[in-house]
């Protein structure tokens, strides 16, 4: 199944809500790389992102009926991903594990009209902006990370992140005093390009959470 774009947010809940828990796959599609890039700017580690993904995956299709529709479905969905990451983080520093500073995989891209030494040099630029980002501290590397790369507001970034405005902006505007002048301009035209979230990876996640849903019991 793929993305539907004529269903709205809102009519797949109702769709997975009255029974269809196959549409939950539309859901997943649409934001598996927001998702992703959010628990990826808390744990600095693909693999820990993506538990942290289908963890919230799971916690939100459990707790569907608990949406009011108060946020936008986006902001609610990234807010548990936010808050499953952070859990494996706490659960991660109890256990005194350190935080993974190695080279992080580099994906290939699905273009193909680009010549090979084109598509190397934009990936080793992208990997570049993503090294010197995992470097931000955490707090300013979070809302780098919604803002700049997800290019999320101002608002919808401190309702997820459940901060004000005005700290939000603050801590933007720390983060992109961390990044060297020089490093943020060469990279501003390819952050779309980071941290990507492509086929494999994307297909692993729907297929790993679609295989744990239970049927959803109709009202009465």
């Amino acid at each position: 199944m793929r993305d539907d774009a004529t269903l709205s947010d809102e009519d797949v809940v109702a769709r997975v809500r009255g029974g269809d828990t196959a549409v939950f796959e539309i859901l997943m599609r649409r934001y598996n790389q927001r998702l992703f890039r959010a628990a990826r700017a808390i744990l600095r580690d693909d693999a820990d992102a993506e538990d942290a993904v289908q963890g919230a995956y799971l916690a939100a299709y459990t707790h569907l009926d608990q949406f009011a529709g108060a946020a936008r479905f986006s902001t609610w969905l990234t807010r548990i991903a936010v808050r499953e990451a952070l859990g494996k983080l706490r659960t991660r520093r109890r256990r005194g594990e350190v935080d993974l500073e190695g080279k992080e995989e580099m994906l290939m891209s699905d273009e193909t009209d680009d010549s090979p030494e084109k598509h190397a040099a934009r990936r080793e630029l992208a990997g570049v902006l993503e090294s010197a980002v995992d470097a931000l501290p955490e707090i300013y590397r979070i809302v780098f990370m919604m803002r700049e790369i997800e290019q999320l507001s101002t608002q919808e970034t401190a309702d997820v992140l459940e901060l004000s405005e005005e700290a939000v902006k603050v801590r933007l505007h720390r983060a992109r005093a961390m990044l060297r002048d020089g490093l943020f301009a060469k990279v501003d035209k390819s952050l779309s390009s980071t941290f990507p979230f492509l086929g494999a990876r994307c297909d692993r996640i729907v297929a790993a959470v679609m295989a744990k849903l239970p049927p959803r019991r109709l009202p009465d």
